[in-house]
């Protein structure tokens, strides 16, 4: 199972102050320790408040680190910007996904499989794309199997109302959205808390897990969640 350590950016410093408020320093430090990846999200991109734009792109080459970046994104100019850039998987949004995906199939045959992915946000079952208000009458499940059936391989999950709260990841809405076996990968995110919860997610056959609070309040090191993961 692949680990996501976040760095999520809000007015050109890191949302959630740990030990730096500086980004790149973050995912530096990540690297150091171990790391091969990080979830790199500008939130003022995502919830319509403007973007950190030049910031995003010095993060890209200056952190030695596969960076998945995801915030607002979708458009293809868009997309093409940050991989142009040097980010290895961009993650598209859950509107733009469930609305349009024509666009998800032709970001798929322009960029490859292995550098697109989607975000699926939910809230009790329904999809509830961050920054808004809006539930989509459709499945978690039912996007995923509609978009893997385009040839996605890649998603994350994320139950909104467990996102920062150290409440525990939803794993049965994560594991629902692909048996095994189908080819559709599931990065689990929000409210990991502890190296248990870790453990669960592997345990449940999940490829991967995003942490963010839980790493900035030192409940565990990277280190730590490297070796639970295994």
């Amino acid at each position: 199972m692949d680990l996501y350590p976040a760095v999520d950016v809000q007015g050109g410093r890191v949302a959630r102050v740990g030990s730096t408020d500086d980004p790149t320093a973050l995912g530096c430090a990540y690297a150091r320790a171990g790391a091969r990846w990080v979830h790199f999200v500008d939130l003022d991109r995502a919830y319509g408040r403007g973007e950190n734009r030049a910031l995003t792109r010095e993060f890209i080459g200056a952190v030695p680190l596969h960076v998945q970046v995801g915030g607002g994104l979708g458009a293809p100019a868009d997309v093409a910007e940050m991989l142009a850039w040097g980010a290895a998987r961009v993650v598209v949004g859950t509107a733009v996904a469930a609305e349009d995906a024509g666009l998800v199939h032709r970001l798929l045959e322009r960029h490859g499989p292995e550098r697109i992915a989607v975000a699926i946000d939910a809230r009790a079952g329904r999809l509830a794309p961050r920054g808004t208000d809006r539930e989509l009458d459709e499945s978690p499940a039912a996007l995923a199997q509609r978009l893997r059936a385009l040839g996605l391989r890649t998603v994350i999950y994320t139950d909104v109302t467990r996102d920062g709260r150290l409440a525990g990841p939803d794993l049965d809405g994560a594991r629902a959205l692909a048996p095994p076996g189908e080819g559709l990968e599931v990065i689990v995110s929000g409210g990991v808390a502890s190296l248990a919860d870790l453990g669960a997610a592997r345990a449940a056959g999940l490829a991967g897990a995003v942490i963010g609070r839980a790493l900035h309040e030192g409940r565990f090191t990277v280190a730590e969640a490297l070796a639970c993961a295994g």
